[in-house]
């Protein structure tokens, strides 16, 4: 046989042992680093279920620095969520959750988070907490609150829910949280559902009825009116005052450029994600209120099939 193949053959032998040496190394090492995110895991799990909650968020905490695109990091983020919302820590629980939702898109639990996450950026933004979103504002002598409010393109009711204020009335030097985040909707009518934006980032969604018979117009429109327990003129029949269980708005109207359509209240867990409306966007009184204390008049909305 040719010295020379001989030769060539024993060094692709070698080569190959290398080789498979080193895919075996590199195997025992990824298991090696499962296995240590899992263990730390367990760890931390065992201290927040005997109650040690802040051995578990430190354990959590770590998993989370040392093995930052580990399962398992996805998982710690998710209970160190549960932690900071049993404490009250709000802002911490958003950061949680925000991390699962930036980092693991496939999260088995990735619904839950995004409810979470929605629920807990109302919650910051309806408290004193200010955040990248925010500022402090030092009122001046004259400053009212619609005055600021202009300034700043938010609502009078915003600042004072958010300041816990129970009356309009402010005195100069006080401070104020005041929103400054472009607040604007899309409603999407396949899906019947209606996401709220912060600037550019979803901040909550909203499940909606739109029109019937995809009644409900497209088109990006405006927020020109704004109204409390609102009548509803109903054709053929006149006035139904607000306080009439025929009223089909509920509590709160926004009205659209598109005249006669508008965003309001007084849907039933049945209506949601159905259409069923006569083209306008029906939602729970409770969320209807929530809208109309963030959006300002001259909002944008935008509505697609």
């Amino acid at each position: 046989m040719n010295k020379k193949i001989v030769l060539a053959g024993l060094i692709g032998l070698a080569v190959c042992l290398v080789v498979i040496g080193i895919v075996v190394r590199a195997g025992k090492g990824a298991r090696g680093v499962k296995s240590e995110a899992g263990a730390l895991y367990q760890s931390a799990l065992s201290r927040q279920s005997k109650g040690e909650a802040v051995k578990a968020v430190k354990l959590y905490q770590g998993l989370i620095k040392r093995f930052p695109r580990d399962e398992k990091a996805a998982d710690a983020r998710y209970k160190l969520g549960e932690i900071y919302e049993k404490e009250e820590l709000w802002q911490e629980a958003r950061d949680a959750y925000s991390g699962i939702i930036a980092n693991f898109p496939n999260f088995s639990q990735i619904s839950d988070v995004e409810k979470r996450l929605w629920a807990l950026n109302a919650r910051v933004l309806f408290s004193p907490i200010v955040t990248e979103k925010d500022i402090a504002y030092k009122v001046e002598p004259g400053d009212t609150l619609i005055k600021i409010a202009a300034g700043y393109n938010t609502t009078a009711d915003l600042i004072m829910r958010s300041n816990n204020l129970k009356s309009p009335l402010i005195r100069p030097g006080k401070r104020l949280k005041v929103c400054t985040a472009k607040f604007s909707v899309i409603v999407d009518k396949s899906q019947n559902y209606l996401a709220l934006k912060a600037d550019e980032e979803i901040f909550k969604v909203y499940p909606v009825a739109t029109g019937k018979y995809n009644s409900t117009p497209t088109g990006t429109f405006k927020i020109v009116e704004k109204l409390k327990n609102p009548d509803w003129y109903k054709e053929g029949e006149g006035v139904i005052a607000a306080n009439n269980p025929e009223n089909i708005l509920g509590t709160r109207w926004l009205g659209l450029s598109e005249p006669q359509y508008g965003i309001h209240g007084g849907a039933t867990t049945k209506d949601l994600g159905t259409q069923v409306t006569n083209g306008c966007i029906r939602m729970l009184n409770s969320d209807a209120e929530e809208l109309f204390i963030i959006l300002p008049r001259g909002a944008e909305v935008t509505i697609v099939d």
